[in-house]
């Protein structure tokens, strides 16, 4: 499997100590640029138990594997600062299951905006479960925080193998959860009573279906329903019921699709899962980017300008709470839909993500190797060559032949089918195949 190896170095552990959190911070982005210890944050957090809790969440998602568990690495959560809210993101182990909590109840300095990695240590887990109610929690996002509750200066350092399809799933689940609509709203109550109805079974699954103020359990899909697929897979919000105020549900507006998001809303913070179409699949290989990558693939020109639409606006956003593309588009000078082009673009190197319950884009700049998260749809970079080799051929009633080592693909451009054994085995559930691609980039193409 290919992979890329990310190599964490702190300036120590994260601790938490008479009340305060320090959380150490390794290689990352500022307003200010890059840094290798940047300090985001230093202040109160006004509800210390439940920000405890949904940050142990969000650990708990770094640490697991929901298919084949099996002991692995830990991938380390990664925080933005974006002056109104601290949030943090991380991806199971597995790459189907991403999680977010996004603490809005800060009361201290705001030192910087960015993104970083935090280490969460088996030491700072055991303090972190033993925060209560009435406790107070200083947190410091930065490693002069750690000057409080160290002694030492020594430096922690780890090298974790990230494989691509661990880093795609961040591209993948923001243009997937874009497409996704508040299918429920519960209340603190009910949203207690239907979690702790839920299955014990980790890969059952089944569909949760609005019944007035409630939500119903049906094991087949039903009308204005959200496929739940792998119950075990939201275990991380049990801890939280304690501190529910309400639950959101998020899917597609077909309920026979798979996917969507769990939302719980606490005192000053909102805790999001989002969940991969099955137990066995991660975000990486839904292809949901591929389209809106492809459509600005037809010539050199057109890849170049989608480029530079992507620069352009990357040098625009400034670690905003929310992105605005009509703001973005009379900035940069460019139409509303380029601008959306270039989020998708963006988001493909993690630079952006969506956020269900603002519905919208918000900016934050993943810590890893921008050339090489670049390189990684495998689908496009075929089909991109399939297309400058000249193997596909356009038919009329918007049809085409592909000419591959395999033999001669018949597609269907607007559909997306195609006779290839990949796109029977899915049928469309996971993005076009390389030779619908190819045939649409072609499509684009001007006539020579």
């Amino acid at each position: 499997m290919t992979q890329v190896v990310q190599a964490y170095s702190y300036a120590g552990p994260s601790t938490l100590t008479d009340g305060r959190l320090g959380l150490s911070t390794s290689g990352g982005t500022a307003l200010t640029g890059p840094q290798a210890h940047p300090r985001f944050f230093s202040g109160l957090l006004t509800h210390a138990a439940p920000a405890a809790a949904g940050l142990l969440a969000v650990a708990d998602v770094a640490l697991a594997r929901y298919h084949n568990p099996r002991p692995g690495w830990t991938r380390d959560p990664v925080v933005t600062c974006d002056g109104e809210r601290l949030r943090f993101e991380s991806f199971s182990a597995c790459g189907g299951v991403y999680a977010r909590l996004d603490v809005t109840g800060l009361d201290g300095d705001v030192l910087d905006r960015g993104t970083t990695n935090v280490d969460v240590n088996g030491p700072l887990r055991e303090s972190l479960a033993r925060v209560g109610r009435g406790d107070p929690l200083h947190v410091g996002v930065g490693p002069d925080e750690l000057a409080v509750t160290t002694l030492d200066g020594a430096v922690v350092e780890k090298k974790v193998p990230l494989p691509t399809r661990w880093l795609r799933g961040f591209a993948e689940v923001q243009v997937l959860a874009a497409r996704w609509d508040l299918r429920a709203e519960l209340g603190g109550p009910q949203a207690v009573r239907f979690l702790r109805s839920l299955p014990r079974g980790a890969r059952t699954t089944v569909w949760a279906v609005p019944a007035g103020r409630d939500l119903r359990l049906s094991t087949t899909p039903a009308r204005g329903g959200v496929r739940l697929p792998g119950v075990g897979r939201v275990a991380t919000l049990l801890p939280l019921l304690r501190f529910a105020k309400a639950l959101r549900v998020y899917g597609p507006a077909d309920c026979s699709e798979a996917g969507g998001a769990w939302e719980v809303e606490l005192p000053g913070m909102r805790y999001t899962l989002a969940l991969s179409p099955e137990p066995w699949r991660g975000f990486s290989g839904e292809g949901a980017v591929l389209d809106d990558l492809a459509a600005n693939e037809a010539t050199d020109e057109a890849t170049d300008e989608a480029t530079g639409d992507a620069d352009v606006v990357g040098m625009l956003l400034g670690f905003e709470p929310t992105v605005e593309p009509g703001l973005l588009a009379d900035r940069a000078g460019l139409p509303v839909s380029r601008v959306r082009a270039a989020l998708t673009q963006l988001g493909t190197a993690g630079r952006v993500g969506y956020d269900l319950h603002d519905a919208a884009h918000f900016h934050r700049e993943l810590p890893y190797d921008k050339e090489k998260v670049a390189e990684l749809n495998p689908r496009l970079t075929s089909a991109r060559a399939l297309a400058a080799s000249g193997a596909v051929r356009l038919l009329p009633d918007d049809t085409a032949e592909v000419t591959t080592g395999g033999g001669v693909r018949r597609v269907r451009v607007t559909e997306g089918t195609c006779s290839c054994p990949w796109w029977f085995d899915h049928r469309g559930s996971r993005g076009p195949c390389k030779h619908v691609l190819a045939a649409r980039i072609s499509t684009r193409a001007p006539a020579s």
